[in-house]
């Protein structure tokens, strides 16, 4: 159990605290605007994570206000963002960057203001730009799917495997590298540098597609990897909308029952449905709702004693957690199953 401040776990404990505050407390902490920006208001994730803002904001009794960029990669609008909550006299900030260096400047305005600013899921370059960091442990997650596509394939099979990837944005590696790195590593590959790609020498490498985390993306980088090594049999994918372009595509080669493992990330409702329908063989699922709850009540306790969110021992971040949803479990580790990740999912 990670250990954060005394007035961070009491606000965990849930309505114990606001039931013994004081009328003066409490409407002090009626002031208290918290801003949530996420990378866009479509995905799912973030649908999930406003969701989670929200309900804490309503039980702590605070203001939320919450922004979205215009599309994955839109730094000028999360800026605006930051700047409006600066202006709005915010006391703390949550935000997915679209720009993990980009978005620094205007963050740094922000904690000059004595703001509290959190990223969630995706840290900021360097990751101590930000006050602390609410977050799925990827590398983990990559472990969990890698680890399971090894002792899937059995020792000769992953000796002879040939491992098709299927990654997201070249240009902003942060979370990509954290999943990518983690599978080879529960697979049983030499990854050289953890916070690089393409440094491996592994003959069972096909190839890296960048995919952009989106379906189309994923058929085409699958068809085009087929077309280096039709022999591919593990796809590891960045997500989970990549891993279903990338099952099309292996559909349309006549490939969906030749026993191809797919593996990817994410644990969203459309993916564990997946894993139920035998087209994802394990997903890692996070918990985007977590994210912003935890991050709420940190701000408020921020607000209450000054005092900021420790990381997990071991990390630089405070991981929410990560769990293996598979229907096909394997010996000696831990997952659930796609019935138990229904009731956990998003989207």
């Amino acid at each position: 159990m990670v250990r954060l401040h005394k007035g961070f776990f009491g606000l965990m404990a849930g309505g114990a605290i606001a039931c013994a505050m004081t009328a003066g407390a409490a409407m002090a902490q009626d002031d208290i605007l918290v801003g949530l920006i996420t990378k866009t208001d479509s995905n799912p994730f973030f649908v999930k994570m406003r969701e989670g803002a929200s309900q804490k904001a309503g039980e702590l009794g605070v203001t939320l206000q919450s922004f979205a960029g215009k599309f994955d990669g839109d730094n000028d609008t999360q800026v605006t963002a930051v700047e409006n909550l600066i202006s709005a006299g915010a006391k703390g900030i949550l935000i997915t960057p679209n720009d993990t260096v980009g978005i620094v400047p205007a963050i740094q305005k922000a904690r000059d203001a004595g703001i509290l600013v959190i990223a969630l899921d995706t840290p900021l370059d360097p990751t101590d730009a930000a006050d602390a960091t609410f977050a799925t442990d990827n590398f983990k997650a990559g472990q969990l799917i890698g680890e399971w596509a090894a002792k899937t394939l059995g020792e000769e099979g992953a000796a002879n495997a040939k491992i098709a990837f299927l990654d997201a944005h070249e240009a902003q590696p942060t979370v990509d590298v954290a999943r990518d790195q983690g599978f080879m590593d529960g697979f049983g590959i030499d990854i050289g540098d953890p916070k690089r790609y393409l440094d491996e020498d592994d003959a069972r490498i096909v190839g890296h597609y960048w995919a952009g985390g989106a379906e189309d993306g994923g058929r085409t980088g699958m068809e085009t990897l087929l077309q280096k090594d039709f022999d591919t049999n593990v796809v590891y994918t960045i997500n989970e909308p990549t891993a279903a372009g990338a099952y099309e595509a292996l559909k349309a080669a006549g490939m969906d029952g030749a026993g191809v493992l797919i593996v990817s990330v994410d644990g969203g409702c459309p993916g564990v449905k997946n894993v139920a329908e035998g087209i994802i063989g394990a997903t890692a699922q996070q918990y985007p709702l977590k994210m912003a709850s935890l991050g709420v009540e940190a701000v408020v306790a921020f607000v209450k004693d000054g005092q900021k969110p420790e990381t997990t021992p071991g990390l630089d971040f405070f991981d929410t957690g990560v769990a293996l949803v598979t229907d096909k479990p394997v010996e000696g580790l831990d997952s659930i199953s796609s019935d138990e990740a229904m009731k956990l999912c998003w989207g």
